[in-house]
């Protein structure tokens, strides 16, 4: 198994659909360090064999309203100083030119997404400045209220139910005619049947687990997985142990996901989002005490992820279906999508 698990991630293109990556950049160097993603992530993204990483965008609460703008625009400007300092290591992912690009040249190629559009506030004309910036996802919400929608709950309660606003309405319809992808995952349910009435194209949930095997409002009913199915998009598995089971989160209950995704939708419709946390926010990096706390992920960092290979494989997926799974299926939608 071990050659074949080693095949597996020396030789497809292995996509991770969600990373807090920008925010961590902003903040670290803001206190002065420089190379981040070359000092603390490229050898762990080389490790597990991944090619295309897709950062949010994602803005504190201590920072909304007033400072969602500004703290977007400091976490892009320090990936464009990123990208100066480590050019011969990553490419800054735009069109599907940049896709082959960072494949070809054995780089790691680094997508953006808004993770809830509150940098936008309520000015749809921001969207086409962002994507002038780069930015090619919308998440439109993440667990909270914007001008856009309301984002889902952690918890087991439904919440209140409002759909998406006349902005958000709008947010969709101008991302779609720009060649962005629209992102679910966080939103609610009311929102999220909203932008399944109004889409033109396929949709994707970065990273979201089933509904059916871990009842939080986070994650996606059966209904929702067919209904996104149905557009072409994919699911993109999430590793927060939270996400993953009330109880007993760990490698078995993350592939349990993957088989039930397997079951309700189709195998054409299931990805990695492994929404990575551990070294982004884990105690140890804010001076708590780990025991204590504990930590977030299922999977420890990006060069454990041939241990989700393993489980897989002892399940039965072939290497066709593996090659889906780890990137073909997100490269297939961002192939529709991006210009």
């Amino acid at each position: 198994m071990k050659t074949r698990v080693k095949s597996i991630h020396k030789n497809f293109t292995i996509v991770d659909a969600h990373l807090d990556l920008l925010y961590d950049i902003e903040r670290k160097r803001k206190m002065g360090q420089q190379k981040v993603i070359e000092r603390e992530y490229l050898e762990e993204f080389t490790e597990g064999g991944i090619n295309i990483i897709v950062s949010s965008i994602y803005i504190d609460g201590e920072f909304l309203p007033e400072l969602a703008l500004r703290k977007a625009l400091d976490q892009i400007s320090a990936f464009y100083l990123e990208l100066e300092e480590s050019a011969d290591k990553i490419i800054f992912v735009k069109n599907l030119t940049d896709i082959d690009k960072a494949i070809k040249e054995d780089k790691i190629g680094i997508l953006l997404s808004f993770e809830g559009v509150e940098p936008l506030i309520n000015d749809i004309n921001l969207l086409r400045i962002f994507y002038e910036l780069g930015v090619r996802g919308v998440g439109l919400t993440w667990s909270r209220r914007n001008f856009a929608a309301d984002g889902c709950s952690f918890s087991r309660v439904k919440g209140k139910e409002n759909g998406l606003s006349e902005f958000g309405m709008q947010v969709v319809k101008e991302a779609q005619k720009l060649g962005m992808f629209i992102d679910v995952s966080h939103i609610n349910d009311a929102g999220f049947w909203d932008v399944m009435e109004i889409t033109t194209q396929p949709v994707i949930a970065s990273h979201s687990n089933c509904r059916a095997l871990n009842g939080i409002m986070r994650n996606l009913t059966d209904d929702q997985i067919r209904a996104l199915a149905k557009t072409g998009g994919v699911i993109g598995i999430n590793a927060v142990s939270k996400i993953v089971a009330e109880h007993h989160a760990d490698i078995k209950a993350l592939a349990d996901h993957v088989d039930h995704l397997r079951e309700v939708a189709g195998i054409e419709h299931i990805g990695l989002g492994f929404d990575l946390c551990d070294k982004i926010f884990a105690p140890q990096n804010s001076g708590k005490d780990t025991k204590q706390v504990g930590t977030y992920d299922v999977i420890e960092g990006h060069k454990n992820i041939y241990q989700l290979t393993e489980e897989l494989i002892k399940r039965g997926y072939t290497d066709d279906e593996l090659r889906l799974i780890y990137g073909e299926n997100f490269l297939r939608v961002y192939k529709n999508i991006l210009k």
